[in-house]
């Protein structure tokens, strides 16, 4: 079981063996120490709590919970699921409170899935949020042009839910699979992966792999 924590640098290009230029997203992976293990028998499920990063105030309880791991600080705290794979893929003793992980932990060729958080984009119309084309551009068309139109008769007098309408879009999590990873710079701590990943520049990506 692979994992990592990453913040998004920023998109590039390389070429492959064919000459053509793929896109590719370069991801900072953050060292990071397991924190936390937990199991089955106490928990309920298996997971590895990991943290990375710093920041100057700290509260107690989270102080002493980090003092576990012989942390002084910590920003960012997530847990990843690990279904009963205790090894880790390089051939590394089982997990363990303290064990400090990098980005050497992945290979050129793995698959990922890399989960963050989109960029808001506030109040938008049906035609940018979910692709209406929109009215025509004449035969009597005026100040219509990106309005949703009738949303039809209502049996019970009111907007059903998840109806498509305007409104607040992006600021969610959002999850994409079956990214590939182009190239591993350990020595930098930097994946650099194929197409593009979700969030702004700096943003805090989870990268799962098998």
């Amino acid at each position: 079981m692979k994992f990592a924590i990453g913040t998004k640098l920023e998109m590039s290009h390389m070429f492959n063996e064919e000459g053509r230029a793929n896109a590719v997203t370069l991801v900072r992976v953050e060292p990071f120490t397991v924190t936390q293990i937990k199991t089955k028998d106490k928990d309920g499920y298996e997971a590895v709590q990991v943290a990375a990063g710093s920041k100057k105030h700290l509260t107690k309880p989270l102080q002493g919970h980090l003092k576990k791991a012989n942390l002084q600080s910590a920003r960012w705290m997530r847990e990843f699921r690990i279904n009963g794979k205790w090894q880790m893929a390089n051939g590394e003793s089982q997990m363990a409170i303290g064990k400090k992980l990098d980005a050497s932990l992945f290979e050129k060729g793995d698959m990922v899935q890399v989960s963050g958080v989109v960029k808001g984009r506030g109040f938008q119309g049906v035609v940018k949020r979910h692709g209406f084309h929109g009215a025509p551009a004449t035969h009597g068309t005026k100040h219509a042009h990106r309005e949703p139109g009738s949303i039809g008769s209502t049996g019970p007098q009111k907007v059903a839910k998840g109806r498509r309408m305007g409104g607040r879009m992006g600021g969610k999590r959002v999850t994409i699979k079956n990214l590939i990873i182009a190239d591993v710079l350990a020595e930098k701590n930097l994946l650099v992966l194929t197409g593009a990943v979700p969030g702004h520049r700096g943003s805090l990506l989870e990268i799962r792999g098998k």
